[in-house]
């Protein structure tokens, strides 16, 4: 073990409360345990550890806001720095790959049941999902619109935050269970759930959410107004070169699109969030990443207006003051009158968060108030045979949560089939 990763395992207290566990993770994956198992440098007791709650430990060691999560429940982090808990789940990942170690090493081998599960979408609550079905020796099937496996591993998170090479090596691990994929199959497109039904005793939906939300403002319809989530996973980029762009929204998304933008040539690009720098929701690491390859910040401002003819040309933005309000313990933006002003642009990327496709309206599945599919405590929705996880089904917009919600479906899926 490199002196490195030998002081920041060492340097965790093994604590019996384990808050970074069941207070900080998601998944409450058993961090203290993995850690003192690589203390010992028993790396795949370390990764059967981890297996035990997650099949993407290579991903979330990466990309998680441990801040917000783990590390941010961290009993070192009362006084001073926390455990490089994601730093070391990554490091477990890596190592046991080197020396060949693999999911199926994590797991008992179960007999084939005479049980079939489809699971639709093969992003992180797809992909979990079917894998926690299949280590129990349940038939398995992915439905995947592309052709390939990883949902917005691969389209949503560009290569300088997760590398591919991680995600396949995850993916291949996960269908090495036994998983059955059928690519290039699309929900609503080529095949609909009552063509499936009564082949599968179970089908859990894990297609995501992936339009963009509209800012509500004249001249969003405008050309050269785009959805963040639209560019990362088509690669709709103009060219960017020499032009002066906006981002809209303070979460990881606006942070992977104002990155993404920059390093394709952008002249200018800023980040327009309402709140405060403190109250964005995305991982300071990222934040500070941005600022460190030149990418702007206006906060407290607010997008009213976009102007152009035909195409964007100017936005208009007015300045906002944060005040508490009556009921609510967080500040809230409010505009400050006769503060707007006007500033030269050439594209608006709005990255404000995401709502499910059209289509999903039409799957003869409750939803909510906010057009996702309706499930129960077990992740079951309206359809008793139908199971839903991740963005569709409305959970926290975060890769560990999906994670959770395709296990937990897996559990209740086993459960009542």
């Amino acid at each position: 073990m490199i002196k490195e990763i030998e002081e920041k395992v060492n340097y965790c207290l093994n604590c019996k409360v384990k808050p970074c566990s069941l207070k900080g993770c998601p998944l409450n994956n058993q961090i203290p345990d993995f850690i003192q198992a690589l203390k010992k440098e028993e790396y795949l007791e370390a990764y059967k550890i981890l297996s035990e709650t997650t099949v993407l430990p290579g991903v979330c060691g990466r990309i998680c806001p441990h801040e917000k999560q783990c590390q941010g429940s961290c009993v070192r982090g009362i006084k001073g720095e926390p455990v490089s808990i994601g730093e070391l789940e990554t490091y477990t990942f890596d190592k046991a790959h080197e020396l060949g170690y693999h999911l199926a090493d994590c797991y008992e081998k179960h007999e084939k049941k005479n049980k079939k599960v489809a699971v639709l979408g093969g992003g992180p609550a797809g992909l979990t999902c079917a894998a926690f079905l299949a280590k129990e020796g349940i038939q398995v099937t992915i439905y995947e619109k592309y052709d390939y496996l990883g949902g917005l591993l691969v389209f949503g998170i560009p290569d300088f935050r997760l590398p591919k090479e991680i995600v396949k090596n995850t993916v291949k691990d996960i269908l090495d269970l036994g998983i059955e994929v059928k690519y290039n199959q699309e929900l609503g497109k080529d095949f609909n759930l009552k063509d499936i039904e009564n082949e599968y005793d179970a089908i859990f939906l894990g297609i995501g959410a992936n339009c963009s939300s509209k800012m509500g403002v004249e001249g969003e319809e405008l050309e050269g107004v785009y959805g963040g989530n639209e560019l990362l996973e088509y690669h709709l980029h103009p060219d960017y070169k020499g032009k002066k762009v906006i981002v809209t929204g303070g979460g990881n998304v606006a942070m992977d699109c104002a990155r993404t933008i920059n390093r394709l040539g952008a002249k200018e690009v800023t980040v327009v969030y309402r709140r405060a720098e403190e109250q964005m929701p995305a991982e300071k690491k990222e934040i500070q990443d941005a600022k460190n390859e030149g990418v702007q910040f206006a906060f407290q401002n607010n997008i009213v207006k976009i102007i152009g003819n035909g195409k964007v040309e100017k936005v208009e933005l007015i300045k906002t003051k944060l005040v508490q309000k009556e009921g609510d313990s967080r500040l809230s933006p409010v505009n400050i009158e006769d503060s707007n002003y006007q500033v030269d642009v050439d594209y608006i990327v709005m990255a404000l968060g995401s709502k499910p496709q059209a289509f999903v309206k039409d799957l003869g599945l409750e939803l909510n108030k906010w057009g996702n599919i309706q499930v129960d405590e077990e992740y079951k929705t309206s359809h008793p045979k139908v199971y839903a996880g991740g963005d569709l089904a409305g959970m926290k917009g975060t890769v560990a949560w999906a994670a959770k919600s395709g296990r937990e479906a897996a559990k209740n899926i086993m459960k009542n089939i």
